[in-house]
């Protein structure tokens, strides 16, 4: 059936834009190129703004005299590099690297425990092992510490075991946060539906929750690993001086005067697992993406 549109009346068509290209564009293409084009520029500008700061640092690293107010070293070397590892920096970097993976490994699976329990198990009794287990963020950690020193002392608990113990301790809020907002987005009806199709407790979990789950899982150990490898306090008195990490070594190098190429070099050294381990997570989130 033909429209008859009155006189002077004629339809109207979304207005086309040309691009140089030759193909047409219409609003939302535009819109989208614009967002495009802001999310980049904001993306830059960040990038700079966190990269900007380190530059001194790298150049430091190989910089064997650099003297005020001259804008670039005089020297170039590895002197620094040198001096850093007759230091003990590789030990420093090997206890570090250890207990932030120990400390990741022990924290990350009681995370996912504790917050499945409040998210799908709720009781009476949730609102108190909440409180529990955010407890060492609301404490001061300086008034915490030396009481828990006093009583790891009195049961014998050696040095290293009671560093990890502790810095577990304050690593558990970050992963039970995390996998509580990943259960709280969580459908348990896959799971119930793989158990009635016959799959085992095992399946189950390997299958169907852990690909779920996986994202948060490698967030909430990512966040737990970096309390134990950046921690400087729990260490220092926990570990009364047997346990030497990087963070100690940064802090006894920047304490003194003329150290600023080995500060460099350690705090380098300090900064690469965790942006390795961040780049790691960005790239595997982007890959899940693109194949969603």
């Amino acid at each position: 059936m033909a429209i008859t549109l009155p006189p002077g009346l004629t339809p109207s068509t979304p207005p086309d834009t040309t691009a140089q290209d030759g193909t047409a564009q219409n609003g939302l293409t535009v819109s989208r190129g614009a967002g495009r084009i802001m999310r980049t520029a904001v993306a830059a500008a960040l990038a700079v703004w966190f990269v900007l700061p380190l530059v001194p640092l790298g150049l430091w690293v190989f910089a064997d005299r650099w003297s005020y107010p001259v804008a670039m070293p005089q020297e170039w070397g590895f002197q620094n590099v040198g001096t850093a590892l007759a230091q003990g920096a590789v030990p420093a970097f090997s206890r570090s690297l250890g207990l932030g993976l120990l400390v990741s490994a022990i924290a990350t699976p009681l995370g996912v425990l504790a917050a499945r329990s409040l998210a799908f198990h709720p009781s009476r009794w949730s609102t108190l092992v909440s409180a529990l287990l955010f407890a060492p963020l609301a404490l001061p950690a300086f008034v915490a510490v030396f009481g828990l020193n006093v009583l790891l002392v009195r049961l014998q608990i050696p040095a290293y075991a009671g560093v990890v113990l502790v810095l577990t301790a304050y690593a558990l809020p970050y992963t039970v946060y995390v996998m509580r907002l990943a259960y709280a987005a969580h459908d348990i009806g896959f799971e119930e539906e793989a158990c009635t199709l016959g799959a085992t407790p095992g399946q189950v979990f390997f299958r169907v929750q852990l690909p779920l789950i996986a994202p948060a899982l490698a967030r909430a150990a990512f966040l737990a690993f970096l309390v134990g490898w950046s921690d400087y306090l729990v260490t220092l008195l926990i570990g009364g001086g047997s346990v030497v990490t990087t963070p100690l070594l940064v802090a006894a190098a920047a304490s003194g005067t003329g150290n600023d190429g080995i500060v460099a070099v350690l705090s380098v050294a300090a900064l690469a697992p965790p942006l390795g381990l961040l780049l790691a997570l960005g790239l595997t989130g982007r890959r899940r993406g693109g194949r969603s």
